[in-house]
């Protein structure tokens, strides 16, 4: 059995306390009930004893006891005969010094790695790598998540040891009761969130998968705010988000997450938290309205910390439809951008009150993308990670993604990541255009080594599919923008925020 399983240490300790019960147990049932009677049979006879006490007359060759000194020595004799009783039936378990309980619990603590080797070909199929003899709660249609203390911890803190930047396994996790915790462990206070993230948090997409089921939490829960963040990648300790993704949680929560680096504490020394929620299956779990209300809410915080008006009918800048091509430069960018301009710009023309606006993510804040996506009904644009502000735009804007050669063979299931956040934020994805045009590869089309030669090639265009596809789509944005104004009310806008 593996030194590191639950089921072995369970079984050490059930050893180690078996042998340390036996010495110090004195207790027999048998013996308790023969001490019982015996004493109720005695106690029988002197209550007979005492009611035919008589006084003291001149014939009376002895002195006898009065009925009240009589019932006074009855009573002290009782009294001695319990006492002893129930001294002789308690446990000596019971007398033991609760500091040495304590301490005998702290010595008890084992940690284990944060990153369990034996997963470590299989890190996404089923039971996660990170933190694995724990299991997660699971309620319909939220987040998957851990909190500690809590009943399934049986009311434990989560307890962290080791620094290490480079191997998750050096890395180490225990559980203790607060009253015993491990020897020169620090207690921090206050709300820890420890997120779990197979890849990073400098991308703006992997990023936000790993702390939005946070804001689903935290809505959940009255919007409790945390105190601090611990980050792990593959249980490894990481310092920082990008930049986008630190700005839109400080939107979100109101305060600039604070990264907790553990500079005060030494590399061996263990770290427990006051109150700690772990996520590590980003959003498993979440229904699609639950996923849409998360993305509201950080929706909503973003224009109000940017102060950009929450509803489009207060905004004077606001086009009737807006139209945003957002650039890319280098990989995976147009290879003649003018063209494209030229395309989606003529058939915006012939849509009133249609205008084109042209952006470059790498060259625009968090500010100013979060007002770019807000006029924006129409976000057409390469595959990448600046696809992830289309949850900024307003709940049924239309998404257009573009492909270099190659992808839809070799890419796998992750080229269809700004499908899933479409449907997840409320979005509508208008499809897909792929290259068929590109760099040649060496080897055969279905060969994984391609994937080399086309992950960052660059995008052509078809003009007549271009245009074709923009008119259809900017004539049904139309037509659901002429139905919202016959309604009486138009469609739902936001005055306020969730979490205010």
């Amino acid at each position: 059995m593996n030194k590191y399983s639950p089921a072995f240490h369970r079984h050490k300790s059930l050893k180690q306390e078996k042998n340390i019960m036996l010495p110090f147990s004195c207790y027999s049932p048998k013996l308790s009930l023969y001490i019982l009677a015996t004493c109720v049979i005695l106690l029988m006879l002197l209550q007979i004893r005492s009611l035919h006490t008589v006084l003291p007359t001149s014939s009376s060759p002895l002195p006898s006891l009065s009925p009240s000194a009589s019932w006074s020595l009855f009573q002290q004799w009782q009294n001695l005969v319990l006492n002893r009783t129930l001294a002789a039936a308690s446990p000596v378990n019971c007398t033991q010094n609760p500091d040495s309980m304590n301490q005998k619990l702290r010595d008890s603590i084992t940690f284990l790695p944060l990153k369990d080797l034996r997963f470590s070909n299989q890190p996404l199929d089923g039971h996660t790598w990170f933190m694995s003899s724990m299991y997660d709660t699971r309620e319909e249609g939220e987040v998957q998540y851990q909190q500690f203390p809590s009943e399934p911890s049986k009311g434990r803190l989560l307890c962290l040891k080791g620094r290490d930047t480079h191997d998750g396994s050096w890395n180490y996790y225990a559980l203790a009761w607060p009253e015993a915790l491990p020897t020169n462990a620090t207690l921090m206070k206050g709300l820890t969130f420890v997120s779990y993230n197979h890849y990073n948090y400098d991308n703006i997409w992997h990023g936000l998968s790993a702390v939005m089921p946070f804001v689903a939490w935290h809505r959940k829960n009255s919007c409790e705010k945390p105190t601090r963040w611990v980050l792990y990648h593959w249980g490894e300790l990481r310092f920082k988000m990008g930049t986008w993704l630190n700005l839109l949680m400080e939107a979100t929560f109101g305060q600039a997450p604070y990264i907790e680096e553990f500079n005060d504490v030494d590399d061996d020394q263990p770290v427990c938290f006051e109150k700690a929620v772990v996520m590590r299956h980003n959003e498993g779990g979440m229904s699609r309205e639950r996923r849409m209300e998360v993305y509201d809410l950080m929706r909503c915080k973003a224009r109000v910390y940017c102060n950009v008006s929450l509803d489009r009918r207060d905004s004077h800048e606001r086009p009737d439809i807006g139209m945003t091509l957002l650039m890319r430069s280098g990989a995976r960018s147009f290879r003649n951008e003018t063209a494209v301009i030229g395309v989606f710009e003529k058939e915006c023309k012939k849509v009133k009150g249609c205008r084109l606006m042209v952006a470059y993510s790498n060259n625009l804040t968090f500010c100013q993308q979060v007002k770019q996506m807000s006029l924006t009904d129409i976000l057409i644009s390469p595959h990448g990670a600046q696809l992830t502000n289309m949850f900024l735009m307003d709940r049924n804007s239309s998404v257009m993604e573009f492909y270099p050669k190659g992808w839809l063979k070799l890419a796998g299931v992750g080229q269809y990541v700004y499908h899933w956040i479409a449907s997840w934020s409320g979005m509508r994805h208008r499809g897909e255009w792929r290259d068929p045009n590109g760099e040649s590869c060496p080897y055969s089309d279905e060969d994984h080594r391609c994937m080399s030669f086309y992950k960052n090639g660059l995008i052509g265009y078809n003009e007549t599919h271009f245009a074709e596809w923009a008119r259809n789509v900017l004539n049904d944005v139309q037509t659901k923008r002429f139905e919202e104004e016959g309604t009486k009310n138009g469609t739902a806008s936001m005055k306020t925020c969730d979490c205010n």
